[in-house]
């Protein structure tokens, strides 16, 4: 039989591109696999003489004739051989395609048949149907042969990967506790990680840059833990603060805040690409996303145990389930174990897609690039339809994964519009008070039928054979007044039925391993891959899954356990690139061989074995980080250095960093007095599964809203406005480090917007309300409470001529109310929207 001259497949890998491919002979030949006697689901034993005979006379000079050719003695085509045992059983490139008593996922079967329109052959014509039928039969016999003894064993992965070799990889080796480099900087104080940097410069030619001033370490480690700028009092109070320790207060203070819980947990919502609706074709309203985000928080200013943090996320409900069984969930702590899984159903899915399973494909792959990136560091999903191209990932180690999420019940359904699977987070009162409820309701159904009852025997037997309508109107005038009262009533207690409180997220599904999708498609299965891990990553531990379970609990452990040599190394490296504004590897979502090698792979792996010696506690982390004279130097420009490293990538200057998309707003918001600082709540007025900026293209999402911008709608396809031009993450994939642009529609936005003519009004309206008589010290309240510093030189006299000359045009125009006012807002925000008020230093 000859493999396709020509074939067409289909391609697709997560919903990010759709295409159909035409290969001819001459580019490349997909091979049909290999017929596999045994396995997990062969007969064991000797086959039986009838079947036997079967083969031998049906089924052999079939295989002879028609593949002979190319898969026989002389030629082997793709590395698959038919003419003998060991060829089946070894079979070629591409896996197994005979599934014995398996008719439905054979790939045999599917070729010959015709009905798989990427994969037919022979490719100049179908074979009779006879011939077809006597494949079947062979495969429903179990593809007996009579070189088959006893019972085979599942092949295991193989590939043309070399094991040994990727694993010398920098990324896969085993941390390391490296011996901090001798230190010799006698103005600097001692410390491990300020030891690796400056041997690092010291190498490459580079001085550290002297320490930042006192105004500017506050303000940059405001902004760094919290996302908003420091008051006036507590500039003051750290300037006035000449101990040892005064820095590590401002520490802890800000570590204590549940504003450091809002700015830490948004880093993590970009990497878990949180959003508040679907996106893609339906956009659907993530109505309970924001308990998602809101556990987030918590577990930030709790410094929740990272490891346990992505344990929860993964496998939360396995965890509830050891924990309480099948009780009631009724704390705190089971609705956060709930909640967390939400991770898995946050990201964005075609929820038309009209071939269910291929759904269910497109979000596991989705959520295997998403788990992938965000604690590994590695793009395991390049590897659906082929191994990966540059990293030691093969197709079979992504099925091993895919296997664990297709275990997992992740959607109610996946009919249009496919709905996410909810939890029920309500309390026993919230239950018992829908008891109640169901109980008065069912009384006063009772109540109703016992009247109607009793009416109707009132009636002629012509009466009663009416419509119920009809029959009633020849009920009293009394009976139909109190039917009337009593339907009222269960109308107002249907109406009161409480609705129990959901969360977002999955529990476990029906537990099976799963087979290669050949190209990724879900038509052309190959072999079945245990659930697992990537081979190359085996050496750090295996799982073993009970075979009623998904072995989400145990991938989770394993990823967060302290043998991987990733999660640690990944968190840090972020934390790292959220202080600094790059990580010490700049790929901060790929470690792979496509992704950059580590500036500093000691001071990596020493940040890494140190995490995990703190209990994995992130706070701990931030303090190690922030003591350091690494993190406070000035941001100075030093020409020398420059010449040698123009990108800081050795640190020998803090990095100039514009405020992101959040801190622009929220800082306008608070200096300006108007920041509402209440947490948590939804974010959406909708009815649940309902859609949000339609295919009209109509957007009713209200961002009239006084609070931290964390607690604004994420509309996928549709982002706020003041979201979208200041480069906020892209909610469809993880993110880790955003960019940051400088385009002509931010400054627009800038002097028009209402959130910036708003807080310039309300700042400048504090000013006068603070001082109504001075103007000088408006003028330095102004720079006080937008730049934490007071005016220096001629700035006051400067700022006062320019709002004196700006008064005297606004009195002579009829349109201004308060000319005097108006001035000092154009004033006002010509301060919040220069470089000094959007950049920290």
């Amino acid at each position: 039989m000859l493999l396709l001259d020509r074939i067409q497949f289909g391609y697709a890998n997560s919903g990010r591109q759709r295409f159909l491919t035409r290969f001819s002979t001459g580019l490349t030949i997909v091979l049909l696999g290999m017929v596999v006697l045994g396995g997990d689901s062969a007969r064991g034993g000797e086959p039986k003489p009838e079947d036997l005979k079967f083969f031998e006379t049906k089924i052999r000079p079939l295989l002879h004739k028609q593949c002979g050719s190319c898969h026989g003695e002389e030629a082997q085509e793709s590395g698959l051989r038919l003419d003998t045992y060991r060829g089946i059983w070894e079979g070629g490139d591409l896996g197994p395609t005979v599934v014995p008593g398996d008719v439905k996922h054979s790939l045999l079967f599917a070729a010959v048949d015709y009905k798989d329109t990427n994969l037919q052959m022979p490719p100049d014509g179908k074979l009779p149907q006879a011939s077809i039928d006597l494949i079947r039969e062979w495969i429903e016999r179990g593809a007996p042969h009579p070189d088959q003894n006893g019972e085979l064993q599942p092949i295991p992965r193989t590939g043309k990967i070399d094991l040994e070799e990727a694993r010398k990889h920098w990324a896969f080796q085993p941390i390391t506790h490296p011996q901090v480099p001798e230190f010799d900087q006698s103005d600097w104080d001692e410390n491990p990680i300020d030891a690796f940097v400056f041997a690092r410069m010291r190498s490459e030619g580079l001085q550290p840059n002297p320490p930042a001033d006192k105004r500017t370490l506050i303000r940059r480690a405001t902004f760094d833990l919290t996302g908003l700028p420091p008051t006036p009092e507590e500039i003051e109070e750290f300037l006035a603060d000449d101990s040892p320790a005064a820095f590590d207060k401002v520490i802890d203070r800000l570590l204590a805040s549940q504003q450091y819980g809002e700015r830490w947990g948004r880093h993590w919502l970009d990497v878990a690409r949180y959003a508040d609706s679907n996106g893609l074709d339906e956009n659907l309203a993530h109505l309970d996303a924001w308990k998602y985000r809101n556990y987030v928080i918590k577990s930030f200013n709790d410094d929740k145990p990272f490891d346990q943090f992505i344990i929860e996320q993964l496998a939360g409900d396995i965890l509830y389930k050891k924990r309480r069984g099948d009780s009631t969930p009724d704390s705190d702590a089971d609705f956060d174990l709930l909640i967390a899984t939400g991770y898995l159903t946050l990201g964005p899915k075609v929820l038309a897609e009209q071939d269910v399973v291929k759904m269910e494909m497109d979000i596991i792959d989705e959520q295997i690039d998403a788990m992938g990136q965000a604690v590994l560091g590695l793009t395991i999903a390049c590897a659906r339809c082929h191994d990966h191209k540059f990293d030691p990932i093969s197709a079979e180690d992504y099925y091993a994964i895919a296997g664990i999420l297709k275990s997992t019940k992740t959607m109610q359904r996946y009919e249009t519009i496919a709905r996410y699977n909810e939890h029920i987070i309500a309390t026993k009162q919230q239950h018992e008070a829908k008891r109640q409820n169901e109980v008065l309701r069912a009384e006063k159904k009772k109540e109703i039928q016992s009247v109607l009852d009793a009416a109707l025997a009132e009636l002629t037997d012509e009466d009663r054979k009416l419509p119920p309508k009809d029959a009633e109107s020849k009920f009293s005038a009394e009976v139909q007044a109190q039917l009337k009262k009593l339907r009222e009533e269960d109308k107002l207690l249907k109406k009161q039925t409480p609705v129990l409180p959901t969360a977002m997220g999955v529990v476990e599904g029906t537990a099976d391993d799963t087979r290669v999708h050949v190209r990724g498609s879900h038509l052309t299965l190959g072999k079945v891959v245990q659930r697992g891990v990537p081979a190359v990553l085996e050496q750090y531990g295996s799982l073993e899954i009970p075979e009623s379970t998904s072995g989400r609990l145990q991938l989770a452990q394993w990823m967060a356990s302290s043998s991987n040599p990733l999660t640690a190394r990944v968190a840090v490296n972020r934390i790292w690139c959220w202080h600094f504004g790059r990580g010490i590897v700049r790929t901060v979502e790929n470690f792979g061989k496509l992704g950059l090698p580590p500036t500093h792979p000691e001071l990596l792996d020493w940040l890494a074995a140190e995490f995990m010696d703190d209990g994995w506690s992130i706070k701990e982390m931030h303090r190690r980080i922030m003591r350091t004279r690494t993190y406070q130097m000035s941001s100075a420009m030093n020409p020398q250095n420059a010449a040698i490293d123009p990108d800081n990538q050795y640190f020998w200057r803090s990095q100039l960093r514009r405020l992101d998309a959040e801190e622009i707003r929220d800082s306008f918001l608070a200096v300006s007095g108007r920041l509402d600082p209440s947490m948590g709540g939804p974010v959406l007025n909708l009815p649940k599964w309902k859609l949000v900026f339609n295919h009209r293209s109509k957007d009713e999402t209200s961002y009239d809203s006084n609070r931290r911008s964390i607690y604004l709608p994420v509309i996928r396809n549709n982002l706020y406005d003041g979201f979208y031009l200041f480069d906020y993450t892209n909610p469809d994939v993880p993110t880790g480090d955003r960019g940051a642009s400088t385009v002509a529609p931010q400054a627009l936005f800038l002097m028009n917007s209402d959130l910036v003519l708003q807080s310039s009004m309300s700042l400048a309206k504090q000013l006068f309300k603070a001082s109504p008589e001075n103007p000088q010290e408006r003028a330095v309240l102004l720079y006080k409470r937008a730049l934490g510093r007071s005016p220096e030189g001629a700035e006051v006299d400067r700022l006062l001529d320019y709002t004196t000359q700006l008064e005297s045009m606004l009195q002579a125009d009829p349109d201004t109310k308060t000319p005097q006012l108006t001035a000092w807002a154009v004033v006002c925000q010509s301060v919040l929207t220069s470089n000094e008020f959007l950049y920290v230093k």
